[in-house]
């Protein structure tokens, strides 16, 4: 069986899930999927310098996960595709039930409750 076609695919994502592999990107993804932002807006949010942010998105954008637009002399940032947040969200989950286990060796029966409201 050839599996060239699937390996391809694993490569893409691969290429995608390394440009989330950073905690200020994931940061900045979050904040991205609530509203357009400018560098200016990421840079305060991150705190960190516009050189570094800059970098940042431009390994998001060049993963397929950003658009940027200019208005006026500012650079407006958008996510392309808002379902990488389900797989935020899925790595929440394995988090939030990874914790559950550690604390139910200490406390039997505690419950972790999840930000969404609910438990796991």
């Amino acid at each position: 069986m050839n599996y060239e076609k699937e390996k391809l695919l694993a490569a893409s994502r691969s290429r995608v899930m390394k440009a989330m592999g950073h905690p200020t990107r994931i940061f900045m993804v979050d904040l991205l999927a609530k509203q357009d932002l400018t560098v200016g807006d990421l840079t305060e949010a991150v705190g960190a310098d516009v050189s570094t942010v800059s970098k940042h998105l431009s390994l998001l954008r060049q993963a397929g996960l950003l658009v940027d637009r200019k208005e006026g002399n500012k650079v407006v940032y958008s996510l392309i595709c808002p379902c990488i947040m389900e797989f935020i969200h899925c790595i929440d989950d394995v988090i939030y039930q990874d914790a559950e286990k550690g604390i139910s060796c200490v406390l039997p029966g505690a419950k972790i409750t999840t930000g969404s409201g609910g438990s796991t």
